[in-house]
């Protein structure tokens, strides 16, 4: 057999320059080592970079890498102009300078893994939980709302535990609820124990702008451990930057589908939708857009609805995405504007009200002003019939609280108030639940066994 050292020289080096040509060739051959693109800054401000020379290259979303002294940082292109690009880094900027080269990389990419239930990642897809690193799935995803008529229709309840929630606002798999809150009245509480229903195959959990000690308790000490094994956790404090919270919804989102194209029934939890718009706001304000509504640009108006259409149940045959999101309400104001934008879109919502809050009622959910419009198809017919009678009751019994405390109240004058001032504080207590109380699968009847104990007579002897 011939070998390379009877060969003669020319020959020989032939091979070598082969060999070498392979090497170049599995070199650049590779996504991450083709030659790119690149520009160079030209203005730094706190919250934006310019960039000369990607203007021909670039689209809107592409995210490019630049070298500082402190190592490499990134950012998203959100304004492209004739001779510049507008960059807002995930990072701080403060050790950014001026003429320091800078690289498209791209539009965002990320691969999901079966196996990233349980862990906790930031919102560009990286593990913050020191449980090793992440194992991608086998193709890139890429987010695509589901055509209106391919869609599977949205007819399986479910039930989440909650009796307040189960009787007056049921669910469906697929469903868009929001959760209107103030804060400081339970909402957080509320959305855990709604993310520990049995009913789901995995959850999906986006803090946005959550404050950074809380984190750790809502994971460990409100959702648990049992919680935890079944759920992703995308987590963006409030102290990053307005991209990181910006991205967050959207990288939960790819996860919640990519596990929905599997035919998981996944429930979606963001909390919260109002922060969201806020880091909208920031970036597209950056850019120049000009606000139009509170300070809202228009921008943010329509980045909300194209985001939570992505959720619902996926084509037939395939899973679907519950979600619920929470509105903090600036200043318990349940008109702003991103309240009201977001309760247009959503299938229903849940308010809950500081004043029941403070009587010591948890959930403190306000039963008359919530609604869940596929209601209908969750209850039975005699369930719709009594929903109905106890939001009467209690809408009698709150009406004339103020007469009641006056003491123009006479029994006897008005059966059915009569029948609602003995029976509605009852109905109160029943509703009353906490994350470590036991969660209900029968409400109503949970509900008639409350009522019953409590118009028992008691034993004198």
């Amino acid at each position: 057999m011939t070998t390379s050292e009877n060969l003669p020289a020319t020959r020989n080096d032939g091979l070598h320059a082969l060999h070498a040509l392979e090497a170049l060739y599995s070199r650049f051959s590779e996504p991450g080592e083709t030659l790119r693109l690149g520009g160079h800054v030209v203005e730094v401000t706190a919250t934006h970079l310019r960039v000369d020379g990607l203007s021909r290259s670039a689209r809107l979303g592409d995210v490019v890498d630049l070298h500082t002294r402190r190592g490499t940082r990134s950012g998203e292109i959100v304004r492209i102009n004739p001779g510049s690009v507008l960059v807002a880094p995930f990072e701080s900027s403060t050790d950014v300078s001026l003429g320091q080269a800078v690289f498209n990389r791209g539009p965002t990419s990320i691969s999901p893994g079966d196996s990233w239930r349980g862990r906790v990642i930031d919102a560009r897809a990286r593990p913050i939980d020191n449980a090793g690193p992440l194992i991608g799935g086998t193709a890139t995803f890429v987010p695509e709302t589901p055509a209106p008529l391919r869609r599977a229709r949205v007819d399986a309840p479910f039930k989440t535990g909650v009796r307040v929630i189960d009787i007056f606002t049921p669910l469906c798999y697929g469903q868009r609820l929001g959760v209107f809150a103030g804060s400081g009245v339970g909402k957080s509480t509320l959305l855990a124990m709604l993310a520990a229903a049995d009913a789901f195959d995995t959850v999906v959990v986006a803090l946005v702008g959550e404050r950074g000690r809380e984190v750790r308790e809502f994971l460990e000490d409100t959702l648990g451990p049992d919680t935890m094994k079944k759920t992703v956790a995308v987590v963006a404090t409030s102290d990053e930057s307005a991209m990181m919270r910006r991205r967050a919804p959207d990288t939960a989102m790819r996860i919640a589908e990519h596990y929905r194209d599997r035919g998981d029934r996944v429930l979606l939890v963001l909390d919260s939708i109002t922060r969201l718009a806020h880091a909208l706001r920031e970036v597209a304000t950056g850019t120049g857009e000009p606000p139009v509504a509170r300070g809202y640009p228009a921008s943010v108006f329509t980045d909300l609805p194209r985001l939570l259409e992505r959720a619902g149940p996926g084509v037939e045959g395939r899973g679907s995405i519950t979600a619920i999101l929470s509105v903090l309400v600036d200043g318990d104001d349940h008109n702003d504007p991103v309240a009201d934008s977001v309760r247009g879109i959503l299938d229903g919502h849940i308010v809950l009200d500081r004043a029941i809050a403070e009587q010591g009622r948890f959930p403190a959910v306000d039963p008359l002003a919530s609604i869940s419009r596929l209601a209908a198809r969750a209850w039975t017919q005699d369930q719709q019939m009594l929903a109905a009678r106890l939001k009467s009751m209690i809408s009698r019994y709150e009406d004339t609280r103020d007469i009641r405390l006056l003491g123009a109240y006479q029994p006897g004058a008005d059966a059915e108030l009569d029948l609602a001032v003995r029976q509605i504080p009852t109905i109160y207590e029943a509703l009353s639940q906490g994350p470590q109380d036991p969660r209900s699968h029968d409400p109503f009847a949970d509900l008639a066994r409350h009522l019953k104990a409590r118009e028992a007579p008691v034993d004198q002897s």
